[in-house]
């Protein structure tokens, strides 16, 4: 719940200032995706585990991608009337 907050705040932050919310979300994923990858190998408990960790891992890194986006530039309204 404590990700989820600081992402919630995050978002609302202009870069470079958003990058905690990203990175609380990669923390969350990482060890999901760990999990799962481990309850499939070398446990075999989970047969399919290893497509959750591929989408929790999936989820995870898109997220460290999205840290180094820049955000568009802002466009000027025009004030021909």
């Amino acid at each position: 719940m404590t990700a989820g907050v600081i992402a919630l705040v995050c978002a609302w932050l202009r870069q470079p200032h958003d990058w905690p919310g990203y990175l609380a979300v990669w923390l969350i994923a990482t060890p999901w995706a760990m999990a799962y990858l481990v309850s499939w190998w070398p446990l075999g408990e989970s047969p399919k585990g290893w497509v959750v960790a591929l989408i929790f891992g999936a989820w995870g890194g898109v997220n460290l991608v999205a840290i180094g986006w820049d955000e568009p530039a802002r466009s000027e309204p025009s004030r021909e009337t």
